[in-house]
């Protein structure tokens, strides 16, 4: 088994240039009709991030759950911003992951290269947008005063990052394989998505929740155990290092780590197990 997979993921790198190719295809196609082109990826953050802060930061008082200090370091908008860009690009992986292998079914049934290489492609594509997000990202912290620390940009950053792409990998394996055989998966994955981004703490901090007398204590130990939750916690514990209310939680962190590795084997067992089941439906 351990062989096999060496093998495979040895594959995929030594056509990392066809990978990269089809990143490249897929960005061009999608901002070549576009007249704004590269601007809406930082339009579309933009916007969401001033109709949330509205909704939840003045009407529903949501920062309520951040420390009084952080309203220095660019408070409860920062803390939108830092959350908000980060799910962007695991919607979209959520939401192209089921026809990651449909969309290329013209080329897995001509070229002979490994499979694995459209998923991760799928992926890359999207992390590659995230990227380009981050001069939103840094001129927000900018005008608001964020202050980075070098434990949130040595530490939290890298594995924020690392850990999403290795989850979002391992989850667009597996629905990319599932999808092609039961079509119904794709509509479950939206309302999957949408239950998602409310329960991983994106417009809220997570400490509202674990701090709340109304909530009973299995349900703040179930949610913890999202994944997701200590991820998107990382990615904002770069600009909030030093506030352990927006940092994870041992719980939550155990469980990114840990839910990561879990979904990458399941994803990538679950790929090769229906591989010529798929083959054979393309």
């Amino acid at each position: 088994m351990e062989v096999a997979v060496a093998s495979r993921a040895l594959a995929v790198w030594e056509h990392r240039k066809v990978v990269g190719l089809l990143v490249r295809r897929d960005l061009k196609v999608k901002y070549q009709q576009s007249v704004l082109g590269y601007a809406w990826t930082m339009l579309e953050p933009l916007a969401l991030t001033m109709v949330y802060f509205f909704v939840f930061g003045l009407i529903l008082n949501a920062e309520r759950g951040m420390p009084e200090e952080t309203m220095a370091q660019g408070g409860f908008l920062l803390f939108l911003v830092a959350g908000i860009l980060p799910w962007n690009t695991f919607g979209s992986i959520m939401s192209e992951a089921p026809r990651a292998m449909i969309t290329h079914s013209k080329l897995i049934t001509t070229m002979k290269v490994p499979r694995e290489i459209f998923p991760t492609a799928t992926v890359g594509t999207k992390f590659i947008e995230y990227l380009l997000t981050w001069p939103v990202l840094i001129l927000f912290v900018i005008f608001l005063g964020g202050r980075p620390s070098w434990e949130g940009v040595l530490l939290w950053l890298p594995l924020a990052i690392v850990l999403q792409f290795t989850f979002g990998l391992g989850l667009t394996l597996f629905l990319s394989a599932v999808n092609v055989l039961l079509r119904d998966v794709e509509r479950l994955v939206r309302i999957i998505s949408r239950l998602l981004f409310y329960g991983s703490a994106i417009l809220f901090p997570a400490a509202l929740v674990l701090t709340s007398d109304a909530v009973p204590g299995w349900a703040k130990t179930l949610y913890q155990l999202n994944p997701l939750l200590g991820i998107f916690e990382m990615h904002r514990a770069v600009w909030f290092s030093g506030f352990e209310e927006l940092t994870p939680t041992t719980l939550a962190l155990t469980s990114s780590v840990v839910g990561s590795i879990l979904m990458l084997i399941i994803g990538y067992w679950t790929f090769r197990r229906l591989e010529m089941s798929v083959l054979k439906e393309l």
